[in-house]
């Protein structure tokens, strides 16, 4: 299994917080986007790449455990991890305060969708292999 991760460092904005000064928990999903973001972009496959190749990756699923309160001007490190890649594109994510305590938690899938026919793909096509560097199976 190819191990890829991304890593990225989050300020929290204050329109990021409830009116209890904490993060808003949806917020948390934009988090985990931005490091997502990073770990396609590392192996030229992001969201403008998938759709030249014809797909688009909806997200069909998606789990949050919060652990821990964050606030506002707090900096943070958001880190996606490959964890699947074969069928479906299955990352896990954990959010870490300045002080390196582990304050949230997450995974999401995404499937690959024919761009044109909008049909669900039943495997990862095969340039997600190509950009993984490996042999398509």
């Amino acid at each position: 299994m190819i191990e890829l991760e991304a890593t990225v460092e989050v300020l929290v904005a204050y329109h990021d917080c409830d009116p209890a000064g904490v993060v808003w928990h949806g917020n948390y999903l934009r988090y985990f986007d931005k490091a997502r973001c990073v770990l396609l972009d590392k192996i030229n496959y992001g969201y403008i790449e998938m759709e030249k190749a014809g797909h688009v990756w909806p997200v069909i699923d998606a789990n949050v455990r919060y652990l821990k309160t964050v606030g506002f001007d707090e900096k943070i490190q958001v880190t996606a991890r490959l964890e699947e890649y074969e069928y479906r594109l299955k990352l896990s994510y954990q959010v870490h305060n300045s002080a390196g305590a582990l304050v949230t938690k997450g995974m999401t899938v995404q499937v690959a969708v024919n761009k044109e026919t909008e049909e669900m793909c039943m495997g990862s096509p095969r340039v997600l292999f190509e950009r993984l560097g490996i042999e398509y199976v």
